[in-house]
């Protein structure tokens, strides 16, 4: 006779947050005071498992598992509850108590421990609400009545996934190897004064259960290889490189010779750049490459087309009641896929089932046609959408909030690249400028949507290329940042190029650190504004590096 399938512990936790949950909801009120009207539990198991390597030996080799535990406990009504804006529910809950709750869950396997954590924290929570839900009420009595108001909380119908086990292997024999070897091929540049290989497992496991009936299971695996190095200019500039790889597992992270060979690609860049001129704040024409595009578009763009970005009194709610009108040249389209797991071949990072709400990754059409169309949406609505599109994502136990996922970039403008550096050079000469630019590496960038400061963003270039408009002869230049205010900048692109680049990385915000695809074409620019980087005046190390010399002093210990 065959044996039993082993009982899955995931689903014995899940019937221990459900017992709870359902408990609380039953028996959880204040005399004289309302019972929360929706409650959720969410826990999180992270496992983690990371190589590093600098100067050819082993700096880090470490295992991490912690599990973290989320409670949303909602009082009022859909319409109109206790919920408050990422930051201030902290400074409520802590009011009039000398105790706040841990928010960690039991590492070992105990329905009897898990449950005991959640009920203290739904506790403190549900006294929170109270709190927030009297105070909101209150304040709304010194408010005028907006009849636009949205509800406090999207309905939503339950969800139900139980999603078998991924697994998560390490090579760590390999790795140890791989990132020690190459991380010692830096040893023959010593001008490259700091560089490191780290090679990263990280599983989340996720339980999600609600009063409205959702039972989820999910697992992600994502595994993470980074080859990077740092030097300075004569000048004192601190220059960075590196190559990033994603995958899903771990054969689809690159091979032995693709890692010494983005090594040495590292190695010739940053060579190259300590070399290059450093050049004045620059305005006029550039192209930027795929993987620039998207930091452009998701800076300038997505952040701004996040849900709760259009509501809230600190907000600067730059597309705010523009649905239905051109925000974009006619173009250009946006959408945003969580359920898009790989493109071309490549895997997405923002791929995922469902959101730390409960709600399932839905595509959601942007912009069309230079049109604003939709915004993304978590449980939180804005005006005149009422329904969440799964967007709501957060790290730990941050509170989720409407965040990108895989943001595509779509143009019916295309060109080849050839055609693309003509037109760039063409502008360049109806502008009367001596060159054009050419950004074809990014670091990655950074923007301000409240309505305190500016409305603007920020993005860092690595490789950037001046084109000579007489000779189209292209130099590599240093120096600048990207800056800019949204709107201006994407309302002047002219043109893009026919084949669409991946970058993968990850995205911080209110609701922390999130992985994130953006997938877009070069695009040119008809002006862009490049001011001048921060000029680092720190010498460089004042004694070669010990690798620099052929035969290293051993200093002898005596016994």
């Amino acid at each position: 006779m065959a044996a039993a399938p082993a009982p899955d512990a995931r689903v014995t936790l899940l019937d221990a947050m459900a017992s709870e949950l359902a408990r609380n909801q039953q028996q959880l009120k204040m005399q004289s005071h309302e019972p929360p009207y929706f409650m959720s539990y969410q826990l999180k198991d992270y496992e983690q498992t990371a190589v590093a390597a600098r100067y050819g030996a082993i700096f880090m080799d470490d295992s991490y598992r912690e599990r973290k535990l989320y409670v949303d406990v909602r009082v009022g009504s859909y319409d109109f509850d206790s919920s408050v804006p990422e930051g201030f529910e902290f400074s409520f809950s802590t009011k009039g108590t000398s105790y706040i709750s841990r928010k960690e869950g039991p590492l070992d396997d105990s329905p009897l421990a898990l449950r005991t954590a959640l009920w203290l924290i739904t506790d403190e929570k549900y006294k929170s609400a109270l709190f927030q839900y009297l105070k909101k009420k209150g304040e709304d009595v010194y408010s005028v009545e907006d009849p636009k108001r949205p509800p406090s909380f999207t309905k939503e119908k339950p969800s139900t996934l139980v999603q078998p086990a991924v697994p998560a292997p390490f090579n760590r024999e390999r790795w140890v190897k791989l990132s020690r070897e190459v991380s010692g091929l830096f040893n023959a540049h010593p001008e490259l004064f700091d560089s490191e290989v780290r090679v990263t497992a990280d599983k989340v496991t996720r339980l999600f259960v609600s009063t409205e009936g959702s039972r989820i299971i999910s697992e992600e695996v994502l595994y993470g290889l980074h080859v990077s190095a740092v030097t300075r200019a004569p000048d004192g500039q601190l220059l960075d490189d590196s190559r990033d790889f994603y995958s899903p597992t771990e054969v689809g992270l690159p091979d032995d010779a693709k890692v010494r060979e983005a090594a040495a690609k590292v190695i010739e860049e940053l060579l190259a750049l300590r070399a290059a001129p450093a050049i004045d704040p620059y305005t006029g024409p550039a192209i930027l490459a795929p993987e620039a595009s998207g930091v452009l578009f998701h800076e300038a763009v997505g952040h701004r087309l996040e849900g709760d970005r259009q509501d809230g009194d600190n907000e600067g709610k730059t597309f705010k009641g523009q649905v239905g009108k051109a925000v974009l040249p006619t173009f250009l389209s946006i959408h945003d896929d969580p359920s898009l797991k790989v493109l071309n071949g490549e895997p997405l990072n923002g791929y995922y089932q469902f959101d730390e709400e409960g709600v399932k990754g839905q595509r959601v059409t942007l912009v069309e046609k230079g049109v604003l169309r939709n915004y993304l949406l978590g449980r939180r609505p804005a005006e005149g959408f009422l329904q969440s599109n799964g967007h709501g994502r957060s790290q730990g136990t941050l509170k989720p909030v409407a965040r990108m996922a895989n943001l595509i970039v779509d143009s019916t403008k295309a060109v080849s690249d050839a055609e693309l550096k003509k037109l760039l050079i063409n502008e360049a000469k109806r502008q009367g400028k001596p060159y054009g630019l050419i950004i074809r590496d990014i670091t990655g960038g950074n923007t301000n949507t409240s309505n305190y400061g500016y409305q603007a963003f920020k993005g860092v270039p690595r490789m950037v290329y001046r084109v000579d408009v007489k000779t189209g002869q292209e130099s590599l230049v240093r120096g600048v940042e990207i800056v800019g205010t949204p709107l201006s900048a994407v309302n002047r692109i002219l043109a893009s190029g026919q084949k669409q680049g991946i970058f993968n990385g990850f995205c911080g915000a209110e609701s922390g650190n999130v992985p994130v695809s953006t997938v877009a074409p070069a695009i040119l620019l008809q002006e862009m504004e490049l001011q001048r980087a921060m000029e680092g005046k720190d010498r460089p190390p004042i004694l070669a590096s010990p690798a620099a010399l052929k035969e290293p002093a051993v200093q002898k210990v005596s016994p």
